[in-house]
């Protein structure tokens, strides 16, 4: 029905209920005389109309959606006919220095009861497939009777294509137990939720739980993963409120609800103060890490963002991105360039003269770089050491090394490159106006070489999954959960520090991969697990610090300083002039050896034998 007609029939249909209820109220109370004859019921009844469609226009009766009304609604029902009311008794007693009360009162309520009632049977059509039968409709158990899951429900129940049916709630306030809301009914906690599977023949199970966090939608999806059902998590409810997502818009069990972390909070004043209106250079913008935090970045509005990268394809994909929400206060401009070129890398920052420096561009992948050392040699140190000495040259204010967990008593030459170019920042901030920092944190849930899309590749080829060790444990995080921390990190620098970033319990690599196997919808058995053994270069454990670098307080929650104490700029300017002449063997023998302190005497830098 279009706006105008839906106007029409509305005010039409008011108009005579409004006309014929006070005449029907005179006749109740006076049904031997004749109402039309009554010169005051007249004039109350041309009064009830005008006034009426004054306030209906005012209080908009005519243009709401009446099929999902709700008690608002009906309140301004309720005011506008009072306003009408009113109006017409006042007529009254200024003509005739009377009001007729009983005949006024009961037109106020008749005129609840029938305008109220017709907008009422437009909700019971709306309804109507509620209350009829269910067909092939999913089965619904819904977790969480709140607000989130009521709106749920009802969403459900008033889909225009129905899919999917609520046949219960659970939730473990005792005080909403066999409560029905949208009339279905609350019938357990959730330690009933394997039993009413069962019992409900539920094909489905949502969780509408918004506040739960991590650690609870784990301990929930434990008990819901053991009835082989599908499990779905409502969006968040201040999308839903503000429009970007619709309530129905379920997504599946993520690995990362599981990892049991909750949200990270950030100091959103202190960052702008340091981002907003300046210019920003990220470098390996088109990596995992780097592109994330070039998300980040770009929501407090920086005048210029610059996406550096090595990677023709992944920049322009980045850019592209970025660029679809950019506003018009933010210039991006993507470069291509190898942080390993000195001059090239000198050339940009003496151009563009950024005022904070995230630099993600590094080779981690452990097993490739123990087979190509001089390779992460030439980016991790020589690239390193290109970009903080550009940002030191030319005063840029804030400079931040993304670092790793690797870095740590490291015995492989990726985590021995990773320590070398914390160092070298290190060393810097001893003397410059830059502000150095470098943040260690493990592995990123998602990152290219992570195991989680190699594990879902395994999966969807139908297994086995390989894992490297059934004791294997690693620290995992999100990818916007540590892009997030390391801005905010940045923002702590005062010169020299290496953050660390709480990475929370370790994870058996072993129960990353069962569960991902249950999220895919299949069980162990079916898919299978088998153990390949530990590849070169890899520790079984991860550290974030080793024994002498461990500070407990926090700095910020979620960020402490680690006391990284590197070698001298003597010993390191020493060895990173002979590494081009070293062996591989000699090369790899030497960084693991400085990076784990086992050369820290200058002598010792003076003869190295190559």
């Amino acid at each position: 029905m279009s706006y105008r007609l839906r106007y029409i029939t509305f005010f039409i249909l008011d108009s005579v209920i409004v006309l014929s209820a006070i005449f029907m109220s005179y006749f109740l109370l006076h049904p031997t005389i004749s109402g039309y004859s009554n010169t005051m019921i007249i004039l109350s009844a041309i009064t009830l109309l005008i006034s009426h469609h004054i306030a209906a226009y005012f209080f908009h009766l005519y243009d709401r959606v009446w099929g999902v009304a709700s008690a608002r609604e009906l309140l301004t029902i309720g005011i506008a006919v009072t306003i009408s009311v009113v109006a017409a008794s006042g007529m009254q007693f200024l003509i005739k220095n009377d009001i007729y009360f009983r005949v006024m009162a009961i037109t106020w309520m008749l005129h609840i009861l029938m305008i109220g009632g017709s907008r009422f049977f437009l909700r019971l059509l709306k309804d109507h497939d509620s209350f009829t039968s269910h067909g092939e409709r999913r089965r619904v158990l819904i977790i969480g009777a709140g607000q989130a899951g009521t709106m749920l429900a009802r969403n459900l129940l008033r889909a225009q294509q129905p899919e999917f049916v609520p046949v219960a709630f659970v939730d473990d306030d005792p005080r909403k137990q066999q409560l029905k809301i949208m009339n279905v009914t609350v019938q357990g906690k959730t330690t009933d939720i394997e039993r009413l599977v069962e019992k409900k023949k539920v094909s489905d199970i949502i969780i509408a739980i918004p506040s739960l966090g991590r650690i609870g939608i784990r301990n929930i999806y434990e008990r819901c993963a053991k009835t082989g059902v599908r499990v779905k998590i409502m969006p968040n409810i201040e999308d839903v409120m503000t429009g970007k997502i619709s309530v129905n818009d379920m997504r599946d069990v993520k690995i990362e609800d599981l990892l049991g972390r909750e949200e990270v909070h950030l100091d959103l004043k202190a960052i702008a103060d340091k981002l907003t209106n300046k210019t920003i250079l990220v470098t390996g913008a088109g990596g995992s890490i780097g592109s994330e935090i070039c998300r980040q970045v770009l929501d407090f509005r920086p005048s210029q963002l610059l996406l550096l990268g090595h990677g023709e394809s992944s920049i322009y994909n980045i850019d592209m991105e970025l660029r679809r929400k950019v506003s018009k206060s933010t210039k991006l401009t993507p470069i291509i360039a190898d942080v390993q070129d000195r001059n090239r890398i000198f050339d940009i920052i003496s151009k563009y003269q950024p005022d904070v420096i995230y630099h993600a561009a590094a080779h981690k992948h452990v097993p490739l770089m123990e087979s190509n050392p001089m390779e992460a040699v030439k980016n991790n140190i020589f690239g390193t050491k290109n970009v903080a000495e550009a940002a030191d040259t030319f005063d840029v204010r804030y400079f931040v090394l993304v670092s790793t967990d690797k870095a740590v008593n490291p015995p492989n030459i990726m985590g021995a490159t990773k320590r070398v170019a914390e160092m070298i920042v290190q060393n810097l901030a001893k003397t410059s106006n830059t502000r150095f920092a470098a943040v260690r944190f493990g592995n990123v849930l998602g990152s290219r070489g992570s195991v989680v899309p190699l594990f879902k590749q395994q999966i969807a080829r139908g297994g086995p999954v390989t894992v490297t060790d059934p004791e294997m444990t690693r620290y995992f995080m999100t990818i916007p959960e540590a892009s997030k921390l390391v801005i905010q990190a940045g923002t702590l620098a005062t010169g020299g520090e290496v953050f660390v970033l709480d990475m929370g319990e370790s994870v058996k690599i072993v129960d990353l991969a069962k569960n991902l196997i249950k999220l895919s919808g299949y069980n162990v058995n079916e898919i299978g697990i088998e153990y390949s053994g530990i590849r070169p270069g890899e520790k079984m454990f991860e550290e974030l610090l080793n024994e002498d670098e461990i500070q407990s307080a926090y700095v910020y929650p979620k960020i402490h300083i680690g006391k990284a104490t590197p070698i001298g700029k003597t010993e390191l300017d020493r060895l990173i002039e002979q590494i081009p002449k070293l062996s591989e063997k000699k090369l790899k023998e030497i960084l693991i050896d400085v990076a784990n302190r086992k050369m820290i005497d200058r002598n010792e830098f003076q003869n190295i034998n190559i």
